[in-house]
């Protein structure tokens, strides 16, 4: 596979992408019609040749996979796979996603596409979650195969509580990370709890990796003012691997050379190329568990119009995880929106820790702030809602520690094995759930 791939520069505008498209569309359908899944979808029509036929086949759903699970989507002999992932849906409901070792060539070379470069020279810390999802193990292949030496941090794991990951950063020179953009804010305040400068004391990083929960202009901004360095968003899912990523200039660009993308309005069951509505995704390079036309169910924003950085890709922007809000008074408040709010005061305030709930007439919010800058943070804080949202709010500055406990930035427990002899006065009540 990895011959045949397309390689960024290999195309030059929209319609010289879509015939690449095309090219491998063909493939994608046959590898689809092995599947269970699609034979029965597929067997009442013609198979499609083109992306214009293609959009005659109903959507692929993520409740069709749950339904499917654990094989049903598989298009290839299981003797043939290489890993097994699941994400959870509703109620719990696994939605099922598999690849061969052909299928991770392409997961890792998607991944690997930051302008900032991977190489040998890189010390790679991963810190996003490795049981079951895809996101580690994505990051992980991306950076062996570039060359680079790669830290497996894990998340939420005793294994590698806070004040590990910052002493691995500093101790190691970690060069790279991959993480969501809040452990960045955590790794800054444990940095400081072990007596390190975020921004001064690590001078072997080059950029934070981030994606996988929103991010606003202003978090961003102040994430790479904490530590100095670039902050490169990225778009995908267990699903599908990574689908955009950050060019030079700042702007999420969609892989349409490895994937074929529709945008899907589900108020009149329209599909486009581009403008607002449900990403509808096939992935072109995925022989496992082809999908066909599979609607991610987020909101997005395509467009084709120039990008200054050459890429000659859509460019994407990711709506749905920011629409969601609550009424309070006559305004509807969503996190997004209150996420910038906060993170546009000014940084000698030194609030990053926040929560907030929404109430029908008011709106309360909690930060962590340091005294002699609580009544100045909590006023400032107070006026700009009302600005922005047109609502009262209640603004309590809170004692660094709070949100965040001090013992969470600096605690480092041993990492238990699992024992059945103890001795005398010895607490045996976690003989073998050892946690």
């Amino acid at each position: 596979m990895t011959s045949i791939l397309p390689q960024l520069g290999q195309w030059h505008g929209p319609e010289d992408l879509r015939r690449l498209q095309e090219k491998q569309l063909a493939q994608t359908i046959t590898w689809a019609s092995r599947s269970p899944f699609y034979r029965r979808s597929l067997a009442s029509t013609a198979l499609p040749t083109t992306a214009a036929d293609l959009a005659g086949l109903p959507l692929t759903s993520k409740q069709d996979l749950r339904d499917n699970y654990p094989f049903g989507m598989l298009a290839v002999p299981k003797e043939r796979l290489a890993t097994y992932h699941e994400s959870s849906g509703t109620a719990g409901q696994p939605t099922p996603s598999y690849y061969t070792a052909e299928d991770w060539v392409d997961l890792a070379e998607r991944f690997a596409r930051k302008w900032i470069g991977m190489s040998a020279a890189d010390v790679f810390l991963v810190r996003t979650p490795y049981a079951l999802l895809l996101t580690g193990h994505l990051a992980h292949a991306a950076g062996r195969l570039h060359g680079a030496t790669v830290v497996p941090g894990d998340n939420r794991s005793l294994a590698m509580p806070y004040a590990r990951v910052v002493r691995v950063m500093h101790d190691l020179g970690v060069t790279l990370t991959w993480s969501v953009p809040t452990e960045c804010l955590i790794w800054a305040a444990t940095a400081a709890a072990a007596g390190h400068r975020p921004g001064a004391d690590f001078p072997a990083l080059r950029a934070l990796f981030v994606g996988g929960e929103p991010l606003t202009d202003a978090r961003r901004a102040r994430i790479s003012r904490l530590w100095g360095v670039p902050v490169i968003e990225e778009y995908g899912s267990t699903e599908t691997g990574s689908l955009a990523g950050e060019c030079p200039n700042g702007r999420m660009h969609l892989w349409a050379d490895r994937a074929l993308f529709e945008v899907y309005d589900p108020r009149t069951g329209t599909v486009d190329v581009e403008g607002e509505g449900q990403l509808v995704v096939t992935p072109l390079f995925r022989e496992a568990m082809p999908l066909l036309r599979y609607n991610l169910e987020d909101n997005v924003s395509v467009s084709y119009a120039d990008c200054a950085c050459g890429w000659n890709l859509p460019t994407v922007q990711v709506l749905g995880r920011a629409a969601f809000g609550y009424a309070v008074g006559a305004a509807t408040v969503t996190q997004h929106r209150l996420e910038e709010v906060v993170f546009s005061l000014p940084d000698s305030h030194g609030v990053v820790f926040w929560r907030a709930r929404a109430e029908p007439a008011v709106l309360r919010i909690e930060i962590e702030v340091a005294p002699e800058h609580r009544a100045a943070a909590v006023a400032e804080l107070t006026a700009k809602v009302r600005d922005v949202f047109g609502v009262d709010s209640e603004v309590v500055g809170l004692a660094p520690g709070t949100l965040i406990p001090h013992e969470a930035l600096t605690s480092m427990p041993d990492v238990v094995k699992p024992r059945s002899l103890f001795g005398p006065g010895e607490d045996w009540g976690k003989a073998l759930l050892y946690y």
